[in-house]
């Protein structure tokens, strides 16, 4: 956090709510032609010429889903809209706005605010996405960020959780388990700060699982790319609470089982080295970690040649009949092992 003592910083009760409204949204660019009213009325107005619009929501807090003691306020920012703009292309969908509220406690300066959303402004630049509203209010409990993304598809192109059929394939896009690590990494070394705050932690050979953690980045080049090859998945879902999770969401909502094989599940060399280093199986950490923010979606076996050795997905198995179980079929054998629902759960006792 920044030092009020050692810095000339802006208490936020000098602006006022609707000053910092201003404050922090005065520089805010809009992107996109839908936009037709964006901050300073009562309402945002849009204008999404006849597609079907995709509402998502998600709630992010201090302490809950984020420390921030190794969280970087412009990364968090940025992750804030990642998690949200997810979302959207998990319905096979184009994000194009999104709201913003904040609740925040007085130990937070302006200047930590215009941290935060330098980052929001990164994210909605680099996706094309426009900031259009949201709300700012007191907190006693820390920080707390909600935001609303908005988005559009064409009806023929809107993807559900409940569409797939017999003998799909189940492929994902990405790599799994990093995000997971990174935070490993990221409380270990919070843990040794907290003992000796001398100590600088020296994050570089972790660099890319801990990318994963803190600057997630959405599927808006799979979707783009699946759009491309001419490809409609039959069913999709972001990998946000771990990869068995969001399977059993595909079951559920399809009525069809799932075999997948753990040979399949993609890796990055870093997952499994630093898995070993925790004493970890890495593939544990891709079945139940999350936040990798990667697609899971379903297609027919007819689509395969489409994809068929592209590095962005991994085929990873497929789905059975109807009112089956769940299952992992494990490397070297023929053994099942049933897929449990063991990913982050926000209501889970400590």
């Amino acid at each position: 956090m920044l030092d009020n003592k050692e810095q000339n910083l802006t208490p936020l009760d000098k602006l006022g709510e609707f000053g910092l409204i201003k404050h922090l949204t005065e520089s805010i660019e809009i992107h996109n032609e839908s936009t037709v009213k964006g901050i300073g009325d009562d309402a945002a107005v849009l204008n999404l010429e006849g597609n079907e619009t995709v509402v998502s929501t998600d709630m992010l807090v201090e302490g809950v889903h984020f420390n921030l003691a190794y969280v970087p306020l412009k990364h968090l920012g940025y992750k804030s809209v990642m998690v949200n703009l997810s979302d959207i292309y998990a319905m096979n969908a184009v994000p194009s706005q999104i709201l913003v509220s904040v609740a925040v406690s007085n130990r937070f300066p302006v200047e930590a605010l215009d941290e935060l959303y330098e980052g929001i402004k990164i994210a909605c630049k680099k996706y094309n996405v426009d900031l259009i509203g949201g709300d700012t209010t007191s907190s006693t409990s820390g920080l707390i960020l909600s935001i609303t993304a908005i988005g559009s598809a064409k009806k023929e192109n809107l993807t559900y959780r409940n569409g797939a059929g017999e003998n799909d394939l189940l492929v994902v896009s990405g790599d799994l388990g990093g995000a997971f690590l990174g935070l490993q990494v990221l409380e270990r070394e919070n843990e040794v700060f907290k003992v000796n705050p001398n100590t600088q932690p020296d994050l570089a050979e972790y660099d890319y699982i801990v990318g994963r953690q803190l600057k997630p980045e959405a599927g808006k080049h799979i979707v783009e790319l699946l759009e491309k090859l001419e490809v409609k998945p039959t069913s999709m879902i972001d990998i946000s609470d771990g990869l068995s999770s969001e399977i059993l969401h595909l079951s559920e909502q399809s009525g069809y089982g799932f075999k997948i094989y753990e040979e399949k599940i993609p890796l990055d060399p870093m997952v499994i080295k630093t898995a070993e280093e925790f004493g970890i199986n890495p593939i544990t950490c891709a079945l139940n970690g999350g936040e990798d923010y990667e697609l899971l979606f379903t297609i027919s076996q007819a689509d395969f040649p489409k994809i068929k050795g592209n590095p962005n997905f991994t085929v990873i198995g497929h789905t059975t009949e109807q009112n089956a179980e769940n299952y992992l079929i494990l490397q070297g054998s023929e053994s099942a092992v049933p897929l449990t629902a063991q990913g982050w759960n926000s209501f889970d006792d400590e």
